[in-house]
């Protein structure tokens, strides 16, 4: 029996899990992530949890055929990561060093976002195809595109940034990245909080939202539009709108087979993919059949290490 391992490096912890090659969960855990010292003790810390964990299920280190590492930041071809802000991490090729702990086993490293996507086209909501593109709705939006099962990294590790398109102009407030009109400002879980504030703001029209006076959440917008809250409707035609007009952009230079919602927003379920996929098909009118092409992620939060793990075996 032969083993693979998937890593996934967070801002605040590090999950780690052993399969087989099938795809079969051996173990799943987690570590913090020190960032002291500007982040010197992560591979360490990755390579000893990760020995320690294969003793204890008596699995050599000679039945690994390698290990996969997603980081929060762009990945170039060589595996050199310039910069991850959320871990202090710079100028380093993070596979390189932790092959090196781990006498020479070999390490592939990706983006976090791509690994996730990777991984529900594996044992996820894309399973059974070989062409998908992720998109995560938490905090922020990613982005992650498979084609015939393959990550597409971009030559500066970029591509799949989906939450950094543009897609508003005369926007004043500043997105995280220093640009005006991105998707993410829109259709993230704080873009959605952000756009339903402004349209209270625009109206007197009664509303679920405007009882909890401002102190509401992207989740309480989807609970009070699927009550049939107007102003709550509203929000989520907008936002999601801006979504789906980027999805057809996607579609019309990648064609992917389905497209696979994930992250806190994919929580409100069907309801929220039946506004997207309506979105993404009124803008594809080159495309004869519309079957179903927006599904939900089905790993949650194991998505990376099984993409990670996937990584090993391509």
């Amino acid at each position: 029996m032969k083993y693979c391992v998937g890593v996934d490096v967070g801002g605040t912890t590090i999950k780690n899990g052993i399969f087989e090659e099938s795809g079969k969960l051996i173990v799943k855990w987690a570590i913090p992530t020190r960032k002291e010292d500007g982040s010197a003790h992560i591979f360490e810390d990755i390579a000893d949890s990760i020995s320690t964990k294969l003793t204890e299920t008596g699995i050599s280190k000679a039945d690994v055929l390698g290990i996969g590492m997603g980081v929060p930041g762009p990945v170039l071809p060589d595996g050199y990561v310039e910069v991850c802000v959320n871990l202090g991490l710079n100028e380093r090729f993070p596979a390189r060093e932790l092959s090196a702990l781990m006498d020479g086993m070999p390490v592939k490293i990706s983006n976090d976002a791509n690994i996730a996507a990777l991984g529900e086209m594996w044992q996820g909501g894309g399973k059974g195809y070989e062409s998908i593109c992720m998109v995560t709705l938490g905090t922020g939006v990613g982005g992650g595109i498979i084609h015939d099962e393959k990550i597409i990294n971009g030559c500066h590790g970029i591509a799949g940034e989906i939450g950094h398109m543009h897609v508003t102009d005369g926007e004043e407030e500043s997105c995280n990245c220093g640009g005006h009109g991105c998707l993410e400002q829109y259709a993230s879980a704080t873009g959605i909080v952000r756009v339903a504030k402004r349209k209270l703001l625009e109206t007197d029209v009664k509303s679920l939202l405007r009882e909890k006076e401002e102190r509401f959440s992207a989740k309480d917008v989807c609970d009070a539009a699927k009550a049939g809250d107007e102003i709550a409707l509203e929000t989520l035609e907008y936002s999601m709108g801006k979504l789906g007009l980027v999805l057809s952009y996607i579609a019309m230079c990648s064609d992917p087979e389905v497209f696979v919602i994930g992250g806190g927003v994919s929580k409100a379920g069907e309801f929220l993919t039946a506004i997207i996929e309506r979105h993404l098909n009124s803008h594809l009118n080159m495309i004869k059949k519309k079957e179903k092409n927006v599904v939900l992620a089905r790993l949650g939060n194991d998505a990376g290490i099984y993409g990670a793990a996937k990584m090993v075996l391509e």
